[in-house]
């Protein structure tokens, strides 16, 4: 299956889900080419950016676990590239 560029926007509601989410990051670390995160304290959330090189199927994945954790939610955002099929 052929790479996809995306960025994966998370946001954590849960502070609990933090370490969880870092150690499920770590498990894709070979496909992420950035992470930008930010906390905003004054809502106590964290917002966290994830620019990705990888298979679609494992984009969606990461994604999918990602938004499993309790008070996290995650979306994948894909690049269209020229030649991408519309």
């Amino acid at each position: 299956m052929e790479n996809r560029i995306a960025l994966l926007d998370i946001v954590v509601v849960n502070p609990e889900s933090v370490e969880p989410l870092n150690l499920l990051l770590h498990d894709y670390r070979e496909y992420i080419i950035g992470r930008m995160g930010i906390p905003y304290r004054q809502k106590n959330i964290n917002l966290i950016s994830i620019a990705l090189d990888a298979p679609g199927d494992t984009i969606s994945s990461l994604a999918g676990k990602a938004g499993m954790l309790k008070g996290v939610t995650a979306k994948a955002n894909y690049a269209k590239l020229p030649g991408d099929e519309k």
